[in-house]
């Protein structure tokens, strides 16, 4: 969370604090024992004596100080010094995004009381600054959780209605008030509130309306003190405040009193005008003032929230100025009327501005200010009101101020030296999680979506070119640079780099009307590639149009250079766009098959025929400002991994939404902003409800509908109870009588029953169904049926992402989102056969997993498209990608018409009607469809014989299944719907050669193609990445679509997620969206993000699906678990309380299928953690930086898994995770060495990264958690869930219980892995069984319990396994025969050539992999 790293086991169980802890909070008492204000003043002064250091506080976090001891003994006497400490740690827990404001919420009027002592504390002025500094950031973290309701209580009154008390003066308040009904209710309702108080109410209530006002006066006092410009105390307390503000002002419901309070104030020009802010040396205070600036002026309507467009910005800033002229002509006619006098443009220019008003006296600008109803002046001395102060005021008020789409227009989506030397880069690089950072934030709620963009894009941009900096210096790292006398040497290598010659500037185009850069600049340089292998040839040859290259000049390392990247040899870096790659023919080098040769040339050998000619478009605003010298430094390219690649292009799709006033519909946008009502944008709420919805083969049958609702279900057509699906529902009520009451009589007589004359309404689901009708007698004409029984909550899922409106569903491990995903695409596609879905994930690979289920769905395979270059690793023998589909519909229009022809055939037809898709749609007008309605016209057929011999297409059918029209089976009325059925089929026919005539009409693939995706495709798949890259050419397409399905919605970041809702142009004035669906499970990983500071500060992590969850958005939670062994599964269920009071349930298939019944093979136990000490000395070790390992776990891990192997389980059943990347590497190894060559053995079905696996299962998983000295990104609760909920029948845990148990949030886990504890955490076997196990599950013969003291142990107990079952095999004659030495000899070989010149850099690139997981460890 600090710059300093997180403390490691031994800082923590060797510190003072341990033994503080051990006296008094230990995990081991269940109650803590009472408060010693002793131990807290002293635990105070000891934490103030080394200035509240970030260690101290995480090692007393790791240790549950707040949760055990600060909070817990917390009374309303408490002295100021406990209140501070809880203030504090839960600073640092807001900070590492670990604290639960749960906490607090078990005495609310606790909470309250403990929140108004901060207040107090530190709004005084004898508290030191260091410790106000803490708790405004204590307060700002309340700000940032408004989703509380225990926060929101406590934050509203300090920026309500009653904080204009401070206004300076009554009649600024009273035009206010006048503005709005609402507004004077709301003033004399808390006016009447504090009058009505009594006088402890009062001291309260007065310190809730005038705590903001008191602090930004106090922060302002402070500034303006001589010398405080150099105070590090001042400044860093004046940072923090700025950044409490801007959180308050940049969310509306903060912002609609508190902004007016601080333009009262005059806010932003006094700290502009301090001598705090002109100190050059207070770099973050200046920038924070520039955020704090944007958002007091952002143009919105603070009551309303209200959007405040260009034209009506301008409409209000005229009347502003034209009031100014009025004044200014009515009272300072002598000196201002030139500036009463100009025009717009001129009043709102700053330099003409401050010429008029400078000619004004120090009491005529007084009079100014007082007739413009300016406060010029505070009731705090010492806060600089002079005659600048007035000037500057007045300008600030009337100067034009960029827009948002002007400054994300300013921001370069290419880097340079200087902005990726930037001082907020930089800062970002030397995160400390207890300051504030320059950059915009992701909250709660956004003042608009041009708001959101704005921030999207300048975090993404920021985190985009803190990676290419990574990545650049990762590259030189390499390279070794080092310098002679003459020139640059090199003592390393990387694949992603190489030298060049200076590039030649080929062409540099006119600027365009309005721009003073040129419109292009087109260069071109030669890569020399005959020194690197065939492999990395390759890798440059596929740079593909439009992917960006850095041109770098290098020099000699700079030790003394204040600037970092001189200091690695870094003189320039400048972006291109690659235009194109050539050989030394000039032919172009990217097209399948590598290089193509023309007829007249001939292959070249040698040097040259291994040299590229790679032009590219060099970012024509950065040339225009650069000198000749730049570009003749230039002496090396470097490229990166592909799939890191693509800022540029996201980076302009955000930037062209900001600029787009609609981006989305209007049932949606206030949902998405955080306003309002939080259910609006559910189905029930929406005007365009339907009001029967048709739920097709979601149901099995009636019983299963039935139980599904826990409304009653009634018929709409009498008994449904044997009808089958499809069934259509509609929500409606019934009138019931009330119920049955008894009246008691006197004496003997019975009670008599009365039943009374009042009814009532119930809702019920009244439910209907239709027939089928025929389709054709061919098997591919039957229609796929659902088989599965989704559960009541999976139905209640299906029913609203079916609805028109917003669907959050929470899918759980194991409860079967991608079965509801699917269900609800197809209910969509039958529904509405004219809409388009856009089907988005977050990975390739998840969306193949998706797109194949959707493929086994009745829908038309031309109707689906995956867009994308994962589209390769779909296990299907059709290609969907664009180009592929193209392909496949002009095969399917032959197959088609070849149809045709047969038909016309068979009815005896003339002319070649089976030619083309005109000549078919012809055919069928004059005579198809002639002859089947003379056939319909016909009154009356005595029987199926006469019906069969008057059916016209009888030939044609004749190769369909055999008799079509049964005379001893079919009644009359059932043969009519088999001829209906046949001409259904011919009427399919041509309504897909109707389809696919456009095919014909267009003569190139690439408008084949687009034809496809924006007329033809009905079920379009894409990633979000895919989306965010090919946005503008797929808007510029006319794309159009009405649903958008999000699978795995909690790894998306909130821009990832925002894009696929904007995909459209919405030129008409609106986005055409009727359906949103978001499915994930926020509660496992979120999306990766590489610098901590934008993960942590910046809230990057945060997905849109786990935002609306927080808004309390309507959700459905899957409840049911289907994938793993009950036993398994409760390891995490418990997490998922929103599903049902004790966590997840099990369907009945983990208790009847037999596997779960079953035991597993060789294992006392279906799942065990277990501790493995340190081997050959060591624990976890770092070879490289970030590269984390554990050969003690890695080595278990795979012996392990080669024991489950000698007895016999298949190795795609088993996989291998560990969360770090170091770890799988170090686990491949030993699995090639021992496991690879070896027919007893093989290779595991895959070894992985958890986050890798997301989304993944199988039968038995064995986990490493390597960590034994610091517990790093374990603690991250989110992963260990992921963790843990990848096995169906068996898991296996390797780590270290010391370390674990230390952090408080995965202790549940432990505890409920702990329920299978062995002495000392060792392996329990069970000997003498082969896979399958005849065992049930949870017998234990304890005298084959056989328990694995370590490692080595284990290994031997291997070995000699292995070494019995060698024998057997050999006696058995069943041992493969033993390669021979020169076999061996030879495949080594071919390996060390497959991995020669890369082996390093693959290692390398692992590091960079695991480096993407691990920033948060340091």
């Amino acid at each position: 969370m600090a710059a300093t790293s997180y403390p490691a086991a031994a800082e923590i169980y060797g510190s003072n604090f341990f033994d503080l802890a051990a006296a008094n909070w230990s995990s081991d008492q269940e109650q803590p024992v009472e408060r010693s204000d002793a131990v807290i003043s002293g635990l105070f002064v000891q934490l103030e004596k080394e200035g509240f250091n970030g260690h101290s506080l995480l090692i007393l976090d790791y240790l549950s100080y707040l949760e055990k001891f600060l909070w817990p003994s917390w009374t309303y006497d408490a002295k100021d010094d406990h209140t501070i400490l809880v203030a504090i740690a839960a600073v640092v827990k807001q900070r590492d995004d670990t604290l639960d404001w749960n906490l607090f919420a078990k005495d609310e009027e606790l909470f309250s009381n403990f929140f108004q002592r901060v207040l107090t504390i530190s709004s005084t002025d004898s508290t030191p600054l260091q410790t106000r500094t803490y708790l405004i950031s204590f307060i700002d973290a309340a700000f940032q959780s408004l989703d509380s309701s225990l926060i929101r209580h406590e934050c509203a009154p300090l920026v309500s209605i009653s904080i204009w008390n401070s206004l300076h003066s009554s009649s600024t308040r009273d035009v206010l008030l006048s503005n709005s009904t609402g507004l004077k209710k709301s003033w004399r309702v808390a006016t009447k509130k504090f009058d009505k108080a009594g006088d402890v109410r009062k001291v309260r209530l007065r310190l809730e309306r005038r705590w903001l006002y008191s602090v930004v006066l106090d922060l302002l006092r402070l500034i303006y003190v001589p010398g405080n410009d150099t105070n590090t105390p001042v400044i860093a307390y004046t940072e923090r405040v700025l950044e409490l503000l801007i959180d308050i002002i940049s969310q509306l419901p903060t912002r609609r009193f508190s902004n007016t309070l601080l333009k009262d104030l005059n806010l932003s020009v006094a700290i502009r005008l301090s001598p705090a802010y002109k100190n050059e040396k207070n770099i973050l205070l200046r920038q924070l003032h520039e955020i704090l600036d944007q958002y007091m002026n952002f143009p919105i309507d603070d009551l309303t929230g209200v959007l405040i467009s260009k034209e009506e910005l301008q409409t209000q800033n005229s009347k502003q100025v034209l009031r100014f002229q009025k004044i200014a002509l009515d009272h300072f006619k002598e000196k201002l009327l030139v500036l009463a006098l100009a025009n717009y443009g001129s009043v709102s220019k700053r330099e003409d501005l401050l010429e008029s008003l400078e000619s004004l006296t120090d009491d005529e600008l007084r009079s100014l200010c007082e007739h413009m109803g300016v406060a010029a002046e505070y009731s705090v001395p010492g806060i600089a009101t002079d005659r600048q102060f007035k000037i500057e005021l007045l300008a600030y008020k009337y100067v034009r101020r960029s827009g948002l789409d002007e400054k994300c227009e300013a921001l370069y989506s290419l880097p340079t030296e200087k902005s990726l030397s930037s001082s907020i880069l930089q800062q970002t690089s030397t995160f400390d999680a207890l300051k504030p950072l320059p950059i915009p934030r992701f909250n709660l709620q956004y003042l608009s979506t041009s708001d959101f963009l704005y921030r999207a894009f300048e975090l993404y941009r920021l985190e985009s070119f803190f990676e290419i900096k990574c990545d650049i210096e990762s590259i030189i790292e390499r390279l070794k640079l080092h310098s002679t006398s003459r020139e640059l040497k090199l003592a390393g290598f990387s694949r992603m780099a190489q030298r060049i010659s200076r590039p030649a500037i080929l062409e540099t185009a006119p600027a365009k009307v309005g721009e003073s850069h040129p419109a292009y600049v087109r260069a071109e340089l030669y890569l020399e590639l005959d020194r690197v292998s065939e492999d990395i040839q390759k890798e440059w040859e596929v740079l593909r149009p439009g992917e960006v290259v850095f041109l770098l000049a290098l020099q000699a390392p700079n030790t003394n250079a204040t600037n970092e990247l001189e200091k690695i040899g870094v003189k320039y870096i400048r972006a291109a766009e690659v235009a194109g790659i050539y050989d030394h023919n000039n032919n172009p080098v990217h097209v399948a098959g590598g290089v193509q040769l023309r007829n007249s040339q001939k292959p070249l050998y040698g040097r040259l025929a291994r040299r590229r000619r790679l032009q590219v478009m060099i970012d024509p605003v950065t040339y225009s400002r650069d000198n000749e010298k730049v570009y003749d430094s230039i002496n090396f390219v470097f490229r990166r991994r592909v799939r890191e690649n693509n800022f540029k292009s996201i980076l302009d799709s955000v930037k062209d939404l900001a600029q787009t006033d609609i981006a989305l519909p209007d049932w949606l946008v206030d949902v998405f902003l955080g306003y309002g009502d939080p259910a609006s944008a559910s189905y029930e709420n929406l005007p365009n409800r339907p009001e029967t919805i048709n739920l097709n083969d979601t149901f099995i049958n009636w019983g299963h509908l039935s139980s599904s609702f826990d409304k009653e279900v009634v018929s709409a057509e009498g008994t449904l109870e044997g009808a089958l699906p499809p069934y259509v529902l509609r929500e409606t009520t019934k009138i019931v009588p009330a119920e049955v009451s008894k009246k008691k009589t006197r004496g003997r007589k019975k009670n008599v029953e009365e039943t009374s004359a009042e009814t009532k309404e119930v809702q019920v689901i009244e439910v209907s169904t239709y027939h089928v009708p025929n389709m054709g007698p061919y098997f591919v004409d039957s229609r796929k049926r659902n088989t599965i029984p989704y559960t009541p909550a999976q139905v209640k899922a299906i029913y609203s992402g079916t609805n028109p409106g917003l669907t959050v569903i929470v899918g759980p491990p194991g409860t079967g989102k991608t079965d509801v995903a699917t269900q609800i695409i197809s209910n969509i596609y039958h529904n509405n056969p004219k809409q388009r879905t856009l089907v988005v994930t977050h990975s390739n690979q998840a969306l193949n997993r998706l797109f194949e289920k959707i493929i086994a769905l009745d829908i038309d395979e031309r109707h689906l498209l995956r867009l994308g270059h994962g589209e390769d690793d779909l296990r299907t023998d059709t290609s969907y990608s664009r180009y592929g589909r193209v392909d496949n519909v002009l095969d399917r229009r032959e197959v088609l018409l070849k149809e045709v022809t047969r038909l016309s055939d068979s009815v005896g037809g003339q002319g070649p009607h089976g030619e083309s898709c005109e000549a078919a749609g012809y055919f069928y007008k004059v005579f198809v469809l002639p002859t089947w309605q003379k056939f319909k016209s016909r009154d009356y057929f005595a029987d199926v014989s006469s019906l069969s011999l008057e059916f016209p297409f009888q030939a044609y059918f004749a190769n369909a299944p055999q008799p079509l029209f049964n005379p001893q089976i079919h009644s009359l009325e059932e043969a009519m719907e088999i001829a209906d059925g046949c001409f259904r089929h011919l009427e399919k026919i041509f309504t897909e050669l109707e389809d696919i005539r456009p095919f014909e009409l267009l003569r190139t693939a690439k408008d084949r193609a687009n034809y496809l995706l924006t007329r033809e495709a009905r079920i379009i798949a894409l990633t979000s990445t895919h989306a965010a890259m090919r946005r503008r050419e797929i808007v510029s397409l006319g794309f159009r679509y009405e649903n958008v399905i999000v699978e795995e919605a909690a790894q998306l970041t909130e821009v990832d997620s925002f894009i696929p809702l904007a995909l459209q142009s919405t030129t008409s004035g609106e986005n055409g969206l009727e359906r949103v669906v978001l499915i994930g499970d926020h509660l496992q990983n979120a999306p990766i993000i590489q610098n901590p500071a934008f993960r942590y500060y910046a809230n990057m992590e945060q997905s849109l699906f786990s935002r609306l969850l927080r808004l309390n958005v309507p959700s459905v939670t899957l409840d049911a678990q289907g994938r793993a062994r009950p036993e398994i599964a409760e390891l995490y269920s418990w997490r998922y309380q929103s599903a049902g009071k004790d966590g997840l349930t099990n369907l009945p298939i983990c208790y009847e299928n037999e596997e779960y019944q079953f035991a597993n093979a060789g294992f006392k136990h279906v799942f065990q953690f277990i501790n493995v000490d340190d081997y050959n000395g060591f624990g976890e070790t770092e070879p490289s930086p970030h590269f984390i390992q554990n050969l003690g776990e890695a080595e278990y891990a795979v012996a392990i898994y080669m024991y489950m192997r000698l007895l016999g389980y298949p190795a795609d059943k088993i996989s291998i995770l560990t969360p770090y990347m170091g770890q799988k590497v170090l686990v491949q190894n030993i699995v090639a060495e021992r496991c690879k060559r070896n027919p007893i053995f093989g290779l595991p079905a895959t070894v992985a990264t958890v986050d890798q696996y997301q989304g993944e299962q199988n039968d038995y998983i064995i986990l490493s958690l390597v960590r034994t000295k610091r517990i790093g990104y374990l603690r991250d609760i989110r992963r260990l869930t992921v963790a843990m909920s990848r096995a169906r029948l068996g898991l296996y845990v390797l780590g270290r219980r010391y370390l674990l148990e230390s952090s408080l949030d995965i202790k549940p886990f432990l505890e409920k892995v702990g329920t299978n504890r062995s002495e000392g955490d060792k392996l329990e076997l069970s000997i003498g069984e082969m896979f399958p196990s005849a065992r049930a599950s949870g017998e234990i013969d304890e005298s084959k319990v056989v328990v694995m003291e370590g490692v080595e142990h284990l290994g031997k107990f291997v070995y000699e396994m292995t070494t019995r079952k060698v024998e057997k095999m050999r006696e058995e004659g069943s041992l493969p025969a033993p390669a021979t030495l020169s076999q061996i000899a030879a495949a080594d070989q071919a390996e060390e050539e497959d991995i020669e010149d890369v082996d390093l850099e693959n290692e390398e690139e692992d590091i960079e992999e695991d480096e993407d997981d691990m920033d948060e460890e340091e």
